[in-house]
């Protein structure tokens, strides 16, 4: 009899700890019990929390009390949005959000005065709030595979920018904003739907890596010959004939480029007019005495 009140005890016991709000399968896992600050490692630079992976629709409220955190990964989950309590974050150096289904970034983006790096990488943008341009410290942003047909003019506003990856998106020309940019050094504009490269290129002499592969332009600019850093521009699978008889000018690539990793001058899979070809099978240096003879003799 007492065994059986006992049983009884218990399940009536168990039932009332199952009246409480129900979480998510993966944040009960996460959390089981725990203080939300147990997630945070801390390390000798910054305070991080890494969400990746964990089948997440929509973001915990616990994140947004934990101010402290400067690296935040929450890519490869499902998140369809981000709330505007993001803006709560403001000591946020690094955000990882690649790999979700966002449409959008909420304008509160705009208080991450202290954000240096920004993946929005594969997700389902087709914009960018202007309000990013208020992070003046950002350094490094990739917003590559996703929709996005133009940037805010309010671009020009990150002059610490050095590293913009907008490959796999639907740019039909370069975005007026980006020549303003002077600190880049790497600029990926691979697989858009690019016609031409604007003479305004020149702008940004600090640019050591410049990819626009699998694009649709049909000619290079005089004045990217005058980008003298440049150590790798890729420019393969696209509708160029001619090259500029100034190319020799970039004395700091190296070769004729065939692995993507390389540096050098990629230049395949174009429809070159001859003999451009057989010039270009005999290296880089036999190309640029081709060129530098051809501008001479005109």
């Amino acid at each position: 009899m007492g065994s059986e009140h006992s049983k009884n005890e218990r399940r009536r016991s168990t039932g009332f700890l199952r009246k409480g709000p129900k979480l998510p399968a993966w944040e009960d896992a996460l959390l089981a019990g725990k203080e939300p600050r147990s997630l945070l490692k801390r390390g000798l630079r910054y305070v991080s929390l890494s969400l990746i992976m964990k089948g997440m629709s929509s973001t915990p409220d616990f994140l947004w009390g934990l101010p402290e955190v400067q690296k935040l990964n929450l890519s490869r989950n499902q998140l369809v949005v981000i709330p505007p309590s993001l803006g709560k974050l403001d000591r946020l150096v690094v955000l990882n959000l690649g790999g979700n289904c966002l449409k959008c970034l909420p304008k509160e983006i705009g208080l991450l005065r202290n954000l240096k790096v920004l993946f929005v990488n594969m997700n389902c943008l087709t914009e960018v709030p202007a309000e990013l341009s208020l992070c003046r410290k950002l350094e490094v942003l990739s917003l590559s595979h996703n929709s996005i047909s133009q940037l805010p003019l309010s671009f020009t506003e990150l002059t610490n920018l050095r590293k913009l990856n907008l490959s796999n998106n639907r740019l039909v020309q370069i975005p007026l904003c980006i020549f303003t940019l002077r600190s880049l050094d790497f600029l990926h504009l691979g697989s858009n739907r690019l016609e031409n490269i604007a003479e305004s290129i020149q702008y940004l002499v600090h640019l050591q890596i410049f990819i626009a592969e699998n694009n649709k332009i049909r000619s290079l600019p005089r004045s990217l010959c005058s980008l003298s850093l440049l150590e790798l521009l890729n420019v393969d699978y696209n509708a160029i004939q001619t090259l500029p008889d100034d190319l020799y000018l970039l004395r700091r690539l190296p070769r004729i480029a065939w692995n993507p990793m390389d540096k050098g001058l990629h230049i395949a899979h174009n429809p070159l007019a001859r003999p451009l070809p057989e010039v270009v099978e005999g290296g880089l240096d036999v190309l640029f005495s081709y060129l530098k003879e051809k501008k001479e003799h005109h």
